[in-house]
Formats: C-alpha cells, sequence, structure tokens
C-alpha cells in the first residue's frame, strides 16, 4: 500500500531533484515571480558571472512594489522621485536583458504579483512556485507550494537554473469548522490564527488550511488567508484544490485548455491530504466564535475584537510580552483599557496583496454606498483588470462619491516603496498585513482589519464595529 501523504507532502516530494548530505532537498521550479526588491542584486550577480535564464518563459517580472498608483500617463518621467524611477527603470532593463516576461507600468494587465498570478491561472494545484517577496504564500491558496526566496543569492539561482535549495518544513493543519457569523471575514480568520500561535508559531512549518469554513469560502478569501501565513511565521500555507478552484482557474487566461484541461484536472483531484495522513502539529478554531478583528500593536499578533478594549501591559505574565505590548501601545498611543472603538484614525487604505481583490473591494462598496467619509483616504485594486471590473460595476463611483480616491494598481501603501506613506503621527485603518513600527511611514501608526472594517472607519472617523453600522 503506497504511503498517505499531505497536500504539501505530495507537491514537495513531486519537485525533489536531490537531498544533500547536509539535509536540504533541491526543488525543481514550476514557476518563479520577480519584483523590484532586491531583484537588480541577482541580476548583477548573474551578469558577472555571464549565466542566463535557463527557462525564461516560466518567470514573470512584475512591477508593483515601487511603481505610484497616480500619473501613469506621464510615463517613466512622471515619477517624481529619482530613486523610485531608477528602480523601476532597473526592472524593466533587467527583464529585457534576460528575456524574461515582463508586466510593466503600462501592461493591460499590471498589478501586484500574487494578484495578477492567480488571476491569470498561471499559479496551478500541485505546482512549485518562489517569488522574491515574503507574500509568497498567497499562491497556495491554488493548492501549490508557493514559497518566498531571497532576492539575491536563491533568486539568481531560480534564473540561472530553474530550481533551488531548500530545507524540507515540518507540517502544520490549522482547521476552522462552522458558519462564520454575519460581517467576519477572512481576514478576521487569519488574524485570530495569528492572535493564537504568535507570530513566530508556524516557523518551520508548513501550514495546511482545512475545515469545513475553508471548503465554503472564496477564492479571494482563501488568498487572503493564505496572504498572511507568512505573518504567523510559516513561509508556506496552502488549501487543498477542490471545486472551487477549478470553477476560477476554468475562467483563466493561462490555464490548461481542451484535453490538457482534463488532465490537470485528473491529477489535480489526487492532490488533496489522504485520510489518514499525520501532521507535526494540529490546531482547531470555531469560526462561530469569531469576531471582525483590529489591530492595536505593532504586530499582527497584536489584535482583539472589535468589541474588546486596547490590553493592559500588566496583564501578560511572560515578560517578553509584557514588554512587547507596553512599547507598542506607547508607539500607537494608546492607553491600556481604552475601548478600541473609540480609536480615531486620520485616514484610510484599501488594498495590498491581502484585500485588493474584487471581493474585497464590493465589501467595502457595501458599506460605504450612499456614505461620506469622514477622513481622507485611497482605494487602490490589486490589478488593472480588477480596477476595470470594479468600474464596470460602478465600485468606483461609489468610492468617488464619499471623498475617497481611486488609484491604479500596485502595492501602494501598504510598504510605501513608491513613496505613499502616511504622514508622521498619523494613524491609518489599513487593509494590509503588517503593522511594524514605520512600516507605512515615519511614525505612522497602522490598524489592521478587513475592507469592511476599513469602511466602517473611513465613515465614522475611528475604530467601528461594521456589523453596528450594517445593522443601522
Amino acid at each position: 500500500m503506497p504511503a498517505v501523504k499531505t497536500l504539501f507532502g505530495k507537491v514537495w516530494d513531486d519537485h525533489v531533484i536531490v537531498t544533500s548530505p547536509q539535509g536540504e532537498d533541491l526543488l525543481y521550479v514550476d514557476f518563479n515571480y520577480i519584483n523590484e526588491g532586491q531583484s537588480f542584486l541577482a541580476f548583477d550577480q548573474l551578469r558577472l558571472e555571464e549565466r542566463e535564464s535557463a527557462r525564461p518563459e516560466q518567470h514573470l517580472a512584475v512591477t508593483d512594489h515601487y511603481l505610484p498608483t497616480i500619473n501613469r500617463q506621464a510615463g517613466i518621467d512622471g515619477i517624481a522621485n529619482p530613486e523610485i524611477r531608477n528602480v523601476v527603470s532597473m526592472m524593466a532593463n533587467n527583464a529585457a536583458e534576460f528575456g524574461l516576461p515582463h508586466i510593466h507600468m503600462h501592461h493591460a494587465r499590471q498589478g501586484i504579483a500574487h494578484v495578477i498570478g492567480p488571476e491569470l491561472g498561471i499559479s496551478q494545484p500541485g505546482m512549485l512556485i518562489t517569488c522574491n517577496d515574503s507574500h509568497t504564500a498567497t499562491h497556495g491558496a491554488m493548492g501549490a507550494c508557493a514559497i518566498p526566496i531571497g532576492g539575491s543569492n536563491q533568486l539568481r539561482h531560480v534564473v540561472a537554473t530553474q530550481t533551488v535549495w531548500m530545507k524540507r518544513p515540518k507540517t502544520m493543519r490549522i482547521s476552522i469548522d462552522g458558519m462564520l457569523s454575519r460581517m467576519v471575514t477572512a481576514k478576521d480568520i487569519i488574524l485570530s490564527i495569528i492572535r493564537e500561535i504568535g507570530i513566530g508559531g508556524g516557523a518551520g512549518y508548513a501550514v495546511e488550511y482545512a475545515g469545513s469554513t475553508i471548503a465554503a469560502m472564496s477564492m479571494e478569501g482563501r488568498m487572503t488567508i493564505c496572504n498572511m501565513s507568512i505573518e504567523g511565521g510559516a513561509r508556506i500555507g496552502m488549501i487543498a484544490p477542490d471545486e472551487v478552484t477549478f470553477q476560477h482557474l476554468a475562467n483563466c487566461e493561462r490555464a490548461p485548455k481542451g484535453a490538457h484541461w482534463d488532465q490537470a484536472i485528473t491529477y489535480w483531484r489526487t492532490l488533496p491530504t489522504d485520510d489518514g495522513a499525520s501532521f507535526d502539529r494540529e490546531l482547531k478554531l470555531d469560526a462561530a466564535a469569531l469576531a471582525p478583528m483590529v489591530t492595536w500593536g505593532t504586530s499582527p499578533e497584536d489584535c482583539s475584537p472589535i468589541d474588546g478594549s486596547v490590553p493592559d501591559p500588566e496583564s501578560f505574565s511572560d515578560p517578553e510580552r509584557r514588554r512587547h505590548v507596553a512599547r507598542a501601545l506607547e508607539y500607537m498611543q494608546l492607553m491600556p483599557r481604552m475601548p478600541l472603538s473609540e480609536v480615531r484614525v486620520d485616514r484610510i487604505f484599501i488594498g495590498s496583496c491581502t484585500n485588493s481583490r474584487i471581493e474585497d473591494l464590493r465589501a467595502a462598496a457595501c458599506v460605504l454606498k450612499g456614505q461620506k467619509a469622514s477622513v481622507p483616504g485611497m482605494i487602490s485594486a490589486g490589478s488593472s483588470e480588477i480596477k476595470r471590473q470594479a468600474e464596470r460595476e460602478g465600485l468606483h463611483r461609489i468610492f468617488l462619491d464619499a471623498g475617497l480616491e481611486w488609484r491604479d494598481s500596485g502595492c501602494s501603501m501598504c510598504n510605501g516603496s513608491n513613496g505613499e506613506i502616511i504622514g508622521p503621527g498619523q494613524r491609518c485603518a489599513s487593509t494590509t498585513n503588517r503593522n511594524f513600527e514605520g512600516r507605512q511611514g515615519r511614525a505612522a501608526m497602522t490598524h489592521i482589519m478587513s475592507p469592511a472594517m476599513v469602511a466602517a472607519a473611513a465613515v465614522t472617523g475611528r475604530l467601528t464595529d461594521v456589523r453596528r453600522m450594517a445593522s443601522s
């Protein structure tokens, strides 16, 4: 009898070429995404070594991190900051020199790599995918094993050989079962998980998200959950492919067609974890017990239900955790035991590879329809195609009528590499994935939450329980 295996084990084992005496596996890479972040170091080294790309068509260079979301019509010269302009230009030059397909600033499908890959159907079940970005696990929602790599030596190795050396991680299954309460979303699930396990709880593990709640979830929701695996310490987050996955891929430009589709489906159906397969760690959550979440500190694990309060550092028994919370509250300018619903915000942002898909924009528009924002903010779709779809549905008009900016696609204010940042000392309600000190600008304060929760904060000017707005 063949050994039972997990989803992760099946995909990983299918890609092992050889194992080193030190215990690392050389893995074949089916597809590799490249963004601007540090990738120029890899290309510089490849030039010095006079190396070429082994399989250029199995790469996709995407300009997303440094590209401003305004003034695109002016081209590269419209980027005012010379350093940002140089990074965008280098990406284009590197892609051209090494013959790599490139989604550039004027490309019809321009967007964030972790949005456009699944959107185009490039990312598929059973693939081993790499990218020089920490949120590569997003593609794991498709049933792929998607792993972040370094932007220098590891990226250089993948471009030159279409392989990468990795140490096999342990396995963890996180099962979420039951029905979510009204206005509770995938973002609230992943924040609740990170709160439970901590930012290091998934370190050294490949995580599979499972259970009836996941099975009932859209592809957009699944991608949100896998996206933030890294915030819980895990570099790999996966969800088994099923009919939801297949229906998504059936409509994608780059998915298999005809007889190739039938062959792919047959293979994809073999991938889910076998009955009886064991994991190194298991965790279970009750979906019905979850509530809309917001972060109050400087780590994604610093979060609580919106109807809760800012914690008191003295309530934590662990001295390291106590010190962290005290420092976080000092940076965030919050007082212990303050109700979260009393925290005022200066601006909002809806976007990023975590929450910028059409489902996210619809959720925000549902809250904002007929309302006026009391604070400024911007909304940036995850791709040009999503932006076009939102405009066809009239969502952009809702955002504009509310007084918010409707921007082009890109990473934007998530990490501010493109110069779109929050002013010092300002507080932002954001759909992004990270909230550490200075993430969205010097002395900026970030509160992470779902798109609907951010929309509610835009209307009220403070952290707000969207369930109360929706019922009023």
